[in-house]
């Protein structure tokens, strides 16, 4: 894959993050979230300011790769289990454990802690 097409594809998972926040929280504007450009060290998403940052309390960064084939075939197996919302905790040696979960369910438990 040429290295125009991975930005581009890196490109659009964070603007589709950054999109969501927006659509969460209208009151913020280009101001307070920007995506990272190639190379630039830091989260992948930045909050800005301290508005953004105390509504979205998240540090992104965006991995839109084939190589996480394996886990998406995870979290197809936990869907399978019953009709409760998927959770996958993974782990490896010497790590803390981790928990994925839908994006839109991660913005939907945000949207019940604004209430």
């Amino acid at each position: 894959m040429k290295n125009r097409s991975k930005q581009q594809k890196s490109r659009y998972l964070q603007n589709l993050v950054k999109d969501r926040i927006f659509e969460l929280y209208p009151s913020l504007t280009k101001k307070d979230i920007r995506t990272s450009t190639t190379g630039e060290n830091g989260a992948d998403v930045k909050l800005l300011t301290l508005a953004a940052r105390k509504l979205f309390p998240y540090s992104i960064e965006c991995k839109n790769r084939s190589d996480n084939k394996q886990i998406y075939s995870f979290y197809k197996q936990a869907t399978k289990h019953s009709n409760l919302e998927p959770l996958l905790v993974i782990k490896t040696k010497r790590e803390k454990p981790l928990a994925i979960i839908d994006l839109e369910h991660l913005f939907e438990l945000q949207e019940d802690t604004d209430q």
